[in-house]
């Protein structure tokens, strides 16, 4: 899916969103790495990956080219600041009306609205690509982004009280909520 958008943060920072591609496999990998260092609120720690650049080039290549799942990078100043992405939950005839989402920003650029665009982009790319349901898991202690998702219009329908095992804080919570598109 092919997707491209230029918005103006409240700052006002221009913020480009669009594909990755394979040039920016090193950035994205980059990316990955430092947000999953920066944070405990994400599904891996950084030194759980086990793909390289190489890996991250064929993945965004692929994406580019699927028609219902997409991989997106926001930039400023030509500088990869987050990433987010749309892909199905299955193709299987009872869940492929469902997608699910994640999205990860540099510490550095919290609170400056990325989070809101990307939330945004990800919806219009579930939206085109046809899915009934867009879903995402979030840490319950995640209060801030709880709260995006909610000015968004996706609403709670479960939680699981040890979703996650943190290596800082042992059990997470991890509240599941869903967006009817």
């Amino acid at each position: 899916m092919k997707y491209e958008k230029t918005v103006t943060l409240k700052t006002g920072v221009p913020l480009q969103v669009r594909n990755g591609c394979e040039t920016d496999a090193q950035a994205v990998y980059e990316n990955f790495t430092q947000t999953h260092t920066e944070t405990d609120y994400l599904l891996s720690y950084a030194d759980e990956h086990s793909f390289n650049p190489d890996w991250d080039a064929a993945c965004l290549k692929e994406k580019a080219e699927n028609a219902d799942e997409v991989e997106l990078i926001a930039m400023i100043d030509k500088k990869v600041v987050g990433t987010a992405g749309v892909q199905a939950v299955g193709k299987k005839y009872k869940v492929k009306h469902r997608a699910e989402f994640g999205i990860s920003i540099l510490k550095d650029y919290w609170g400056r609205g990325i989070g809101r665009v990307l939330t945004e982009c990800c919806i219009d790319c579930a939206r085109k690509a046809g899915y009934a349901q867009l879903e995402l898991s979030v840490v319950a202690n995640n209060k801030r982004a709880i709260q995006m998702y909610q000015k968004a219009g996706f609403k709670e329908y479960g939680r699981n009280p040890k979703g996650f095992n943190s290596r800082l804080t042992g059990f997470q919570e991890l509240v599941y909520m869903h967006l009817e598109l």
